[in-house]
């Protein structure tokens, strides 16, 4: 039994075969021509397939979970991610099922790119039987995904946990979804590097200007990049403060490419959720990284495409967390 993959985010699509033990068993990969058409978009994806395809594994293929960066519309199947503007209402689904290689008959499950990060994290990683957690992509862009009681909660149209389009901030800058201070636009990866560059920060030799960058130089203690880590922190610690006050939580779950920073990103974190978890209910609720690293948004599309086929007892895969319908 092998569930199949793909990871749709501003940066790289991604796809992976993965076994029933949530086990990665064979993966391919191309960068996102973000600014590009939508049948170039789709072109990449179809590179992916391709590859995939070729894999012997492909053979005992049976689910297509797929995970895209947000909005998304899981019900008519279709995609309009903010960092992608060549998508709008793209029908996804329908594309990829068009795939040559598809097995007939199978339609593929379209889910948010930061829900199929926490059903891979309630699956097998860091919010395995953790009954409430909060599980956030902070990458090219910012999401989220929950686990309510026990469960996968998607939403009626699969965005719910769109943490990165919280304003916490009423008066900040524009954001591309069309509201103003929106948390992607000051914990994303690009809006760190923006911040750090606009401050008078300067990259390292050698390196891009990234969030990674900045990491570097705010490891060395170049106070610019500190500010804007901190600057980042602090909004990410307003919205998960809203967030439990809202729905309560046990335990908050932080992956994606901005992740990777370690206690540059976390450190500021913590601290500020001080500033805004003051409800007896709310503090000193854990964050911890994802355990699953940057292969979690594959990792959950395969659960949850497993789960909606009714492939979740398969091979032992018990684990894998229901969908609501």
């Amino acid at each position: 039994m092998v569930y199949g993959a793909l990871d749709i985010g501003g940066t790289k699509i991604s796809g992976a075969l993965v076994d029933a033990e949530g086990r990665l068993l064979a993966r391919a990969q191309r960068a996102t021509p973000a600014r590009e058409s939508g049948d170039v978009l789709m072109g990449a994806v179809t590179a992916v397939l391709d590859d995939l395809s070729q894999f012997p594994a492909w053979a005992d293929l049976a689910c297509m979970g797929i995970a895209s960066a947000g909005p998304v519309d899981t019900t008519a199947g279709t995609v309009s991610p903010v960092n992608i503007p060549g998508w709008r209402d793209y029908p996804l689904v329908d594309e990829v099922r068009a795939h040559p290689r598809m097995p007939v008959g199978m339609k593929p499950l379209l889910v948010g790119d930061a829900v199929a990060m926490a059903a891979a994290e309630h699956w097998t990683g860091a919010a395995r039987g953790v009954d409430n957690a909060l599980c956030m992509v902070v990458s090219t862009g910012v999401g989220g995904g929950l686990i309510l009681n026990g469960s996968l909660h998607a939403g009626i149209s699969g965005n719910a946990g769109h943490i990165g389009h919280i304003s916490v901030d009423l008066n900040g800058p524009l954001c591309p979804c069309g509201a103003r201070g929106c948390v992607e636009g000051f914990a994303s990866g690009t809006a760190i590097a923006a911040h750090a560059l606009a401050s008078g920060w300067v990259p390292p030799a050698g390196q891009a200007p990234t969030a990674a960058a900045v990491d570097v130089s705010a490891r060395g203690g170049d106070e610019r990049a500190l500010a804007a880590y901190d600057r980042a922190g602090q909004a990410l610690a307003a919205a998960i403060a809203a967030t439990i006050a809202l729905v309560e939580l046990d335990l908050v779950v932080i992956g994606g490419g901005v992740s990777q920073a370690g206690e540059t990103l976390f450190g500021p974190l913590r601290r500020r959720m001080d500033e805004y978890a003051v409800l007896d209910f709310a503090r000193n609720v854990p964050i911890v990284p994802a355990g699953l690293a940057l292969d979690a948004g594959l990792i959950g599309a395969a659960a949850a495409g497993a789960a909606v086929a009714g492939l979740s007892r398969a091979g032992g895969a018990t684990r894998v967390p229901a969908l609501r319908p």
